[in-house]
């Protein structure tokens, strides 16, 4: 049966992450009206017409000034949650093989900052579902549920 314009659809959530040597860099969210002075990865939203990695790597750029081909990022979990708003949302987590440049807080307006984090001892002040969603990956789980 196809979507109907009353069909619910929930917000769709791109989220990058990007590790080396056991380190995955998170970002300090910081005037956006949501989990302002929290750690989270880069991403944001699906924008129309673009496809999960298309958004994931413009993100990339937009928010850390680095180049990721779409193709050098893998999916690696999908977390359903409800945001402290009551919304409910779907995250979907991609993991970079490989990127251009270095990571530098390009977006100062909406990041206060930048750094990379032992993956298993992340910061204790961070977006829910993104630690749930960090947590999936390290252990190779696809699926998660936040905040129901």
């Amino acid at each position: 049966m196809p979507a109907t314009a009353t069909s619910y659809r929930p917000h769709v959530g791109v989220h990058l992450i990007l590790a080396a040597d056991g380190k995955v860099l998170l970002l300090r969210r910081a005037n956006t009206g949501f989990a302002d002075g929290c750690w989270s990865v880069p991403g944001g939203c699906l924008d129309a017409g673009e496809t999960l990695p298309q958004a994931a790597a413009r993100e990339a750029r937009e928010e850390i000034g680095i180049i990721i081909d779409p193709a050098d990022l893998a999916f690696t979990h999908l977390c359903h949650h409800a945001d402290p708003d009551g919304q409910a949302r779907v995250g979907v987590f991609f993991a970079a093989r490989r990127w251009d440049g270095e990571p530098v807080n390009a977006e100062r307006g909406k990041c206060s900052e930048i750094g990379w984090h032992d993956l298993g001892d992340l910061p204790a002040d961070m977006v829910s579902y993104i630690r749930s969603g960090l947590q999936a990956h390290t252990s190779k789980d696809t699926f998660s549920l936040d905040g129901w």
